[in-house]
């Protein structure tokens, strides 16, 4: 029986007045949130709980973990809870108390769940796994637990290549959770009843559409470092205890069921799926402190810097029917004063403007604002940015990626100097004089030239202001803000060949391109900000990286390195001692160009997007050719074989 709770829930809180007095943000600790489900445990079969491996804030913005809870929680057989890393005031605490790291919906310590889901989004997260772990008294190597210890699995874009944490992980699920979830629980279910091995009930696993079990396969390693193979295996062990249910099976028979490549997930219908009508509302201002309208999922785009923009593909809208009815539902659930549409590229939307329409009526009646991000900027979008909400205090974003026309090509971001000035145009002409632009340093093939144009373009927009608006119209200068992020190659996209630029280099260029923004005629106008190298380093070697990074991951744990997303908290000459200590070569893992035919960690994944699709576009940009966007016309990616979304609209014109 399932029933939302808007009321703490009747169980003791684990921690005591006086620790929540003593630590920032109680409220991070202690559930009962808006909409927060609740129901009895001795009544499900199944007692999972989702985990994000960051703080409240952070995890309560995220959509997925929203969509799986409402969908496990849709289930009698399933109660889903939560739980977050303890920030670490309270990290500090627990540990000195022994508090076991809990759930909020009933207070429960992590090792008492059947199933632990912990979602992986960016890589600087990796610590902040073994935290969890830690805290809540599970062992953190796959290996060393036992049906006393939940089943620890693992979703999310990270996951696209788990090796590096893959040590951690009992099973990893590839592609959207909606799918065969359900029949990875039925499957644990149907092992506990029948009293089978821990081992057991991970070969079974391994046999849902997938489901990754790091444990079945093995790595071997050429004398330079790369991967020689990755192939299915089973233990001695594992191989009798099958035997006793089937005496004429051989080892052969029992390795080739485990699948050789793990095929990522796809929801193909929108419209007919979970999503969560009553969100769950946190006492805090959450990040994204709004409701969040997903209205498809994919991109057409092909930018090859972009690996969102590859794994989920491809383009899924939702209709418009079921978005206005699913906006009314989270608008009468929560009293959130802001709704935000979500999608990689909004203006990609095909019945957009029908459904800003409609959702300009409700925003009346429930005093609840429009946000519409990822728009080009056009005419239209600008029309309708002035319509919904209140930007001309604001600014724009644009995200040209890099600053000359040839860049643009490589990284086939099919956007010209005369696109970019013409919204800008439109912009300042619609009453803003505030834009951001997001360039990339460290991109493949990248020149002095094309970094000196990050700072030109910032120029020429700025005297695009004072051309086109009239002097006693101006309401003081424009106002630029040029940012850049380092270039790091991620998997499944066509730059996963590519080199990564070190440290050194992003921090020669950042000041190259600082003099250059200083030496331009606007300069007053343009104000250049750059993140962290150091980090993108990190970052880069652990993207691409493979089962042996996994050691290092630990001891940078012990050392008490987490929370590394968190400038406060990223210690990179701490990271740098172990990274040296457990001699990891930079070299091999970031600033080498892979082999053509090399094996990447992450082969025995297909992610739709086929190898030689993603090596035809990497030798494209080498050319600075570009590639049509999937509505003009089909690539041949292998994203097809889904049938759904724009790939159909193409198979109905052959």
């Amino acid at each position: 029986m399932c029933m939302n709770n808007n009321s703490q829930p009747n169980n003791k809180l684990m921690l005591s007045d006086d620790i929540l007095m003593q630590v920032e943000k109680p409220a991070r600790y202690t559930g009962g949130e808006l909409n927060m489900v609740k129901k009895e445990p001795s009544e499900v079969a199944v007692r999972f709980c989702m985990c994000f491996p960051d703080v409240y804030e952070i995890g309560m913005s995220h959509l997925g973990i929203q969509i799986l809870y409402s969908m496990f929680n849709s289930w009698e057989d399933t109660y889903c809870e939560r739980a977050y890393c303890p920030w670490p005031d309270l990290d500090a605490i627990m540990r000195e108390k022994n508090i076991p790291l809990f759930s909020l919906e009933t207070q429960t310590p992590l090792n008492k769940f059947d199933f632990l889901g912990i979602t992986l989004q960016y890589e600087m997260c990796y610590t902040n796994i073994l935290q969890m772990l830690d805290l809540g008294g599970i062992p953190l190597l796959s290996e060393d637990r036992t049906w006393d210890d939940p089943i620890v699995s693992a979703g999310g874009p990270c996951t696209y290549n788990p090796e590096p944490v893959a040590d951690f992980f009992d099973v990893v699920y590839i592609g959207e959770g909606e799918v065969t979830f359900r029949d990875l629980l039925d499957v644990y279910k149907e092992a506990r009843s029948e009293g089978v091995s821990r081992e057991e009930f991970l070969y079974r696993a391994s046999m849902v559409p997938g489901i990754y079990v790091p444990s079945l396969y093995e790595v071997s390693y050429n004398d330079d470092g790369t991967i020689a193979s990755v192939v299915p295996t089973v233990s001695d062990k594992l191989f009798n205890e099958l035997l006793k249910n089937d005496p004429t099976l051989t080892k052969e028979e029992v390795i080739n069921r485990i699948p050789k490549k793990v095929v990522k997930q796809v929801e193909t219908d929108l419209d007919h799926t979970y999503y969560p009508e009553k969100p769950i509302v946190p006492f805090i201002r959450a990040t994204q402190d709004r409701i969040v309208l997903e209205i498809q999922r994919g991109c057409v785009r092909g930018c090859r810097f972009c690996q969102a923009g590859m794994i989920y593909r491809p383009i899924r809208p939702r209709s418009l029917e079921y978005l206005k009815w699913l906006a009314v539902q989270m608008l009468d659930a929560t009293g959130y004063e802001e709704m935000t549409l979500s999608s990689l590229s909004s203006s990609d939307y095909g019945e957009l403007e029908a459904l800003v329409t409609f959702l300009l009526e409700q925003s009346e009646k429930y005093h609840c604002n429009i946000a519409l991000p990822s728009l080009r900027v056009d005419a239209f979008s600008l029309d309708v940015m002035s319509k919904v909400q209140d930007v001309k205090k604001s600014s724009l974003t644009f995200a040209p990626e890099a600053g000359s026309q040839r860049m643009r090509d490589v990284i086939n971001k099919n956007l010209t100097v005369e696109d970019i000035l013409r919204g800008v145009t439109e912009a300042f002409h619609g009453g803003w004089k505030r834009v951001k632009l997001y360039f990339m340093l460290g991109l493949p093939g990248e020149t002095d030239d094309d970094i000196a144009a990050i700072a030109e373009l910032a120029d020429l927009i700025a005297a695009t202001y004072f051309d086109e608006i009239p002097k006693e119209e101006r309401q003081g200068r424009p106002e630029i803000t040029a940012s850049t992020s380092f270039f790091v190659p991620k998997p499944f996209t066509p730059f996963q060949w590519s080199p990564m630029g070190t440290a050194e280099y992003f921090d020669e260029k950042r000041r190259f391109l600082t003099q250059k923004v200083r030496d331009q005629l606007n300069q007053k106008s343009i104000r250049y900000i750059c993140h962290d190298a150091v980090t993108s380093e990190l970052e880069g070697i652990f993207a691409r990286g493979d089962r042996r990074l996994a050691p290092v991951i630990m001891e940078a744990y012990k050392r008490g390195l987490i929370f590394d997303a968190w400038t406060d908290w990223f210690k990179p000459d701490e990271w740098n001692r172990v990274l040296d200590e457990m001699q990891v070569d930079r070299n091999f893992y970031n600033y080498r160009e892979r082999g053509e035919d090399e094996i990447f960690p992450w082969d025995f994944i297909d992610a739709g997007v086929t190898k030689s699709f993603l090596r035809r576009e990497y030798e494209k940009s080498k050319r600075a050719e570009t590639t049509p966007n999937c509505f003009e016309k089909c690539s041949g990616c292998g994203a097809a074989r889904y049938q759904c979304g724009v790939c159909l609209s193409h198979s109905s014109k052959n």
